[in-house]
């Protein structure tokens, strides 16, 4: 689309149809009245809305046909979305070592605006485990995969994309716009960032930016709970990280 097109307001019904799957993507099945008054679109028109969408397979009632959330062609969408990444096949094999030499819970996050959405993930050998979902979105400046991807950027576009006033998850969330800064200046240091109990209370992550893209627009994470980490195994983390993302850049001429 060209600059002149996109500077023309939205077609209101397809705008309106991208809300409701944005909400029910993130919010979860809702009813109607809540529907409503969260996108502030008229019942009326919200019902047909959705009727016109649970025909096509988009959405989907419960039992009582009074909360509606996703159905199976989001999910058709989605997949087939992850399945065209040429980026997501090749960091797969990365993802996969990374959760056999540690057995902690591995993740491929990819930047959104001010958020972080995850796109693939590994899970952990251990009963106890950060808890997580493709497709879920967190505030960029609350993870490890956000800020090693908000450091590639310079501070001006930094604040460009992230949404102030900054969101805290837990008390220990940088949400100061000078610490955010000086955290993200550690990070273009070390190449490698870290939150500790940022993002989830008990948590700490450590990711490093995938160089497939300049700016990188991907990130693979590693997450702990404090109770099994030690400075080693931390260290170890961060050295495979960096040992599987420069085998990423070295097949980055392997993408179109």
């Amino acid at each position: 689309m060209n600059q002149q097109g996109a500077d023309r307001p939205p077609v209101k019904s397809a705008d309106r149809t991208l809300e409701l799957l944005e909400a029910l993507a993130e919010g979860g099945p809702r009813g109607l009245v809540e529907l409503s008054r969260e996108l502030d679109i008229p019942k009326s028109s919200l019902h047909g809305l959705l009727r016109t969408m649970s025909q096509r397979g988009w959405v989907e009632a419960d039992a009582t046909g009074t909360r509606f959330g996703l159905g199976v062609r989001a999910l058709q969408v989605g997949a087939a979305y992850l399945d065209s990444g040429d980026s997501i096949e090749l960091v797969n094999a990365a993802l996969d070592a990374l959760a056999e030499r540690f057995g902690e819970t591995v993740h491929l996050g990819r930047l959104d605006g001010p958020n972080v959405v995850y796109i693939a993930k590994r899970e952990s050998a251990h009963p106890l485990r950060l808890f997580s979902a493709i497709g879920r979105r967190l505030p960029a400046h609350a993870t490890a995969l956000g800020k090693a991807l908000l450091a590639a950027r310079p501070d001006g576009e930094v604040d460009r994309l992230l949404e102030w006033p900054l969101a805290a998850l837990t008390p220990y969330t940088i949400t100061a716009p000078d610490a955010l800064h000086a955290a993200l200046d550690r990070i273009r240091d070390t190449g490698h960032a870290e939150d500790r109990e940022e993002n989830t209370e008990g948590i700490m992550c450590l990711a490093v930016a995938v160089p497939l893209r300049s700016p990188a627009v991907d990130a693979i994470s590693v997450s702990v709970p404090l109770a099994r980490l030690r400075d080693t195994t931390a260290a170890d983390i961060v050295a495979e990280l960096h040992r599987h993302t420069a085998q990423l850049r070295a097949a980055a001429h392997l993408l179109p």
